[in-house]
């Protein structure tokens, strides 16, 4: 499938405001940040101004080491959004941060559907719950805020 149009409405670019920007500074950087409760110690991701716990608005910025485990994932076949249909198919999943929030994710660098690999893009047999990832970032075009994505650890 080939890429949208120029000027059509993007579906994959966060809307960044003053909350959200020190997580996007961060990204851009390479770092991922989560958000912890300093009432209940409870970290969570997406970043939320008070802690879906306790409610708390006692809530601080906290630096994620970057591991993960993959929960679940499903692989994306068809997606008529631009620009996602240019990329199918590719590996949506939720991992499970080491600090313990669950993130959604796009899953990279496995062999079973990334194509910078060269590898058979019809099978994600290579993928079981549990495995270890670490986090990577990826800008969809220059300029463009870093997302974080997963790959495997080793």
């Amino acid at each position: 499938m080939s890429a949208p149009p120029a000027g059509a409405p993007r579906f994959d670019l966060p809307e960044i405001d003053a909350f959200t920007r020190p997580y996007w500074d961060a990204a851009a950087q390479g770092q991922l940040l989560i958000r912890r409760c300093t009432d209940c110690g409870q970290a969570h991701h997406y970043p939320r101004e008070f802690c879906p716990r306790c409610w708390s608005e006692n809530v601080v910025w906290e630096r994620a080491s970057g591991r993960a485990t993959l929960y679940t994932w499903s692989v994306v076949h068809r997606n008529d959004l631009p620009p996602f249909g240019a990329r199918v198919p590719y590996t949506a999943a939720v991992v499970e941060l080491a600090e313990g929030p669950r993130m959604m994710t796009e899953l990279v660098g496995h062999a079973g559907l990334d194509r910078s690999v060269g590898m058979d893009l019809r099978t994600d047999m290579d993928l079981r719950v549990g495995m270890d990832l670490r986090v990577d970032f990826r800008a969809a075009h220059e300029g463009a805020p870093a997302i974080p994505v997963f790959r495997p650890a080793s």
